[in-house]
């Protein structure tokens, strides 16, 4: 991915008010950063740390906060 796909993505999400778990989740597996520890990771994280490894850009959509 891009770097500017990675900054608009991001950007989008955090404006959006997607849950900063699944946003920091996507942004380390895009980087392909490794997964913070199990104590630590809850669903919304695992989702986009998945997401972003797939390089999906808008799978967040189901982790909007009200």
């Amino acid at each position: 991915m891009d770097k500017k796909t990675y900054y608009e993505t991001s950007t989008k999400m955090e404006s959006a008010g997607v849950n900063p778990a699944y946003v920091l989740g996507w942004q380390s597996g895009v980087l392909h950063n490794p997964k913070l520890e199990e104590q630590r990771v809850d669903d919304a994280y695992d989702a986009g740390y998945n997401d972003g490894l797939e390089g999906k850009t808008d799978g967040y959509t189901a982790w909007l906060q009200q």
